[in-house]
């Protein structure tokens, strides 16, 4: 297994699409603190793909997604989108993160409106939107409610539908799900999944899960402890619709088994969810 510890990861080349959607090329960050967060290191996330970024806690997970969102900039080294260096002209970016940070004055409707509101969007035509979006999550009877009255897993819901509503064509996730129950977790990556199938969504997900990992991705990038670094590249191999038979399907279970032993050894030894 010492060859999977390897830096040295070579890059996917996506033979549908010239240039990625995300592209990476040394890229490193150093907080003012003297804190190194991630080392040197080369990535691609083509379009259409959904990836995980799987690794121990502090190992640099979060900190690219944000280098993905434009949120952070890399120490040294660079990141691309489409090519070009600003996000903003060439693609829509959503981002769901940890909490659902919902407005709690407000109802579900006017939180998952908030980002058309801030955009100035004529309320003719954000109400559609806000509607489409609530009713692609499962929240289309609970718009007039309060986040106070959602459970959790109905709270990170309407946080996906504020994402959903400005029409991203690249969705980040940063462990929207970790404080959930194992059920609704499971229903929520199910999902995730369907959405990504039908709005031809680019999907970034970070996560500790192996189990979710493997489940939700056609791809995990798995990182090692502090200084991140990506320690494999391993394409999920899996059916295109998958419901809870692949969770117990042999495949699964080898897979889960293969990544839970790279994140063991590339961080100590340490046991991971």
């Amino acid at each position: 297994m010492n060859s999977a510890l390897s830096v040295d990861i070579p890059v996917k080349e996506s033979s549908n699409f010239v240039t990625p959607m995300i592209m990476v090329r040394g890229a490193e960050k150093t907080y003012p603190n003297g804190t190194h967060a991630l080392q040197r290191l080369d990535l691609n996330i083509a379009r259409g793909e959904i990836v995980s970024l799987l690794g121990p806690s502090g190992c640099g997970k979060s900190t690219l997604l944000k280098m993905f969102a434009d949120l952070e900039q890399p120490s040294a080294g660079h990141v691309r989108w489409n090519g070009k260096a600003d996000i903003q002209s060439q693609c829509k970016m959503a981002m769901v993160f940890q909490e659902a940070t919902l407005m709690p004055w407000s109802n579900i409707e006017d939180n998952v409106r908030l980002p058309l509101d801030l955009r100035q969007v004529a309320k003719s035509e954000s109400t559609p939107k806000v509607h489409e979006a609530l009713k692609a999550v499962g929240l289309d009877k609970f718009a007039k409610a309060y986040p106070r009255e959602l459970s959790g897993g109905m709270q990170m819901r309407a946080s996906l539908a504020r994402a959903l509503v400005t029409e991203p064509d690249l969705l980040l996730m940063d462990e929207p799900f970790g404080a959930l129950d194992e059920f609704t977790r499971h229903k929520l990556d199910s999902d995730i999944r369907k959405l990504w199938s039908e709005r031809d969504l680019t999907v970034v997900f970070v996560t500790h899960s192996i189990y979710e990992a493997v489940y939700l991705s056609s791809r995990v990038i798995v990182m090692g402890a502090r200084p991140g670094r990506v320690v494999a590249d391993l394409p999920v191999d899996g059916p295109y619709q998958r419901d809870e038979s692949f969770r117990t399907s042999e495949g699964f279970i080898k897979q889960c088994s293969h990544l839970s032993e790279l994140l063991a050894e590339a961080s100590g030894g340490h046991d991971h969810d």
